[in-house]
C-alpha cells in the first residue's frame, strides 16, 4: 500500500493535462499520481474505495467527470446526470473515509442559472436552474458544493470547489461535433487554410461576448488553493474580461494565417448575449489569470499546428 502526497483523478483530460505537470513540478513527480478512467471506474464504489486504499493520498484533486458536447447532453441526459453525480459523490465520500486531509474539486460555469446576470458572481449559483439543454450535467456537478459544505460541517473534512470559466488552451478537444468555440474555430480556420477554401462559415452573428481563461493560468493556481484556501465557498477562476465571438474569430484567423472570408450564418443561434464571470473573490485572495487572450491563443494555435501535423490532436 502506497502513501502519496497528491492523487489527481481525470488526469488525462483537458484540464488535467495542464494541472498534473504543475503539481509534479511543485511537489515532485514521485509524490503526485495522475489517474484516468482506464485505471479505476469512479462510478463503482468498490473501485473508488480500492483506489484510495491503493494510494492513501494526503490530498486529492478531483477532475474526473463524464463530459460531452451539447448534442450528447441532449441525447443522453440520464447518463450525464447519473455518472457525474456518482463520480463526485463517491470521490468526496471515499476521500474523507480514507483519511485524506484535503480535496479540491472543480465544476463548470455552465452550472450557474440560465438567467444569471453578468458579471456572474458566486452568490448567483442557487438563484435558478442551469440552461435546460445541459441541466442534468450541470446540476449533478453543482451538488458537489452541497456535499462539500455538509462534510465540512459534520466531519470537518476540508474540501474546496473551484469554478473555472470558459477555459481554452493546449490539449483541448478539437472535434467539430462537440468542441467548444475556440478549439472548433482553430480547427476550422486551420483546415480551411490547408484546403485553400475561400470562406469559413461560423454560427450566429458573432456579437455575443464571453470570458475566456487560458488553461495554464487556471492550472497555476491549484497549488495555492491546496496550500492556502479552506472554505466550502466556491471561487470563480476567470479573467472578468469580455471578448466578442467576432473579435475571437478575427484573432484566430490572424494567427492561423487564413486569408479567406468569414461568413456569419445568422440563421443559427447566438446563445446567451453575454456571459462574463465576476472574479472579485479570486482577486481578493491576491490571485488572477493574467494571460491576455491574444497571447493565450498564440500559444494554443502553435501547439495545435505542431500536434495536428503529427496526428496527436483529439479530432
Amino acid at each position: 500500500m502506497k502513501k502519496i502526497e497528491i492523487l489527481v483523478t481525470g488526469a488525462g483530460g483537458f484540464l488535467g493535462s495542464h494541472v498534473l505537470p504543475v503539481l509534479k513540478e511543485k511537489y515532485g513527480a514521485e509524490n503526485v499520481v495522475g489517474l484516468s478512467s482506464a485505471d479505476y471506474d469512479l462510478t463503482e464504489q468498490s473501485r473508488v474505495r480500492k483506489m484510495f486504499e491503493d494510494y492513501r493520498p494526503r490530498r486529492v484533486v478531483a477532475l474526473a467527470g463524464y463530459v460531452g458536447g451539447l448534442g450528447a447532453n441532449i441525447a443522453y441526459p440520464a447518463d450525464f446526470y447519473y455518472r457525474n453525480l456518482v463520480i463526485n459523490t463517491l470521490t468526496i465520500h471515499e476521500a474523507w473515509r480514507a483519511g485524506a486531509e484535503k480535496l479540491l474539486a472543480v465544476m463548470g460555469g455552465c452550472s450557474y442559472p440560465a438567467n444569471a446576470v453578468s458579471p456572474i458572481g458566486e452568490d448567483q449559483m442557487w438563484e435558478g436552474l442551469p440552461p435546460s439543454e445541459n441541466a442534468p450535467y450541470s446540476v449533478a456537478k453543482k451538488v458537489a458544493l452541497v456535499q462539500s459544505e455538509a462534510y465540512r460541517r459534520q466531519h470537518g473534512f476540508d474540501s474546496i470547489v473551484l469554478i473555472p470559466g470558459n477555459i481554452y488552451g493546449e490539449f483541448d478537444n478539437y472535434s467539430l461535433e462537440d468542441a467548444h468555440v475556440i478549439p472548433a474555430m482553430i480547427r476550422k480556420f486551420h483546415e480551411a487554410g490547408i484546403g485553400k477554401k475561400p470562406e469559413v462559415v461560423l454560427w450566429g452573428t458573432g456579437s455575443p461576448s464571453r470570458d475566456f481563461v487560458y488553461a495554464g493560468d487556471a492550472a497555476a493556481l491549484f497549488p495555492w488553493f491546496l496550500e492556502n484556501y479552506s472554505s466550502s465557498e466556491p471561487v470563480n477562476i476567470s479573467t472578468a474580461r469580455a471578448t466578442s465571438i467576432r473579435e475571437l474569430a478575427e484573432i484566430i484567423r490572424e494567427f492561423t494565417g487564413y486569408g479567406g472570408k468569414i461568413v456569419w450564418d445568422d440563421s443559427k443561434p447566438d446563445g446567451k448575449k453575454e456571459k462574463i464571470f465576476d472574479n472579485r473573490r479570486l482577486r481578493s485572495l491576491g490571485l488572477e489569470c493574467p494571460t491576455p487572450i491574444r497571447e493565450g491563443l498564440q500559444r494554443t494555435i502553435a501547439w495545435f499546428r505542431e500536434n495536428y501535423d503529427q496526428g496527436k490532436v483529439r479530432l
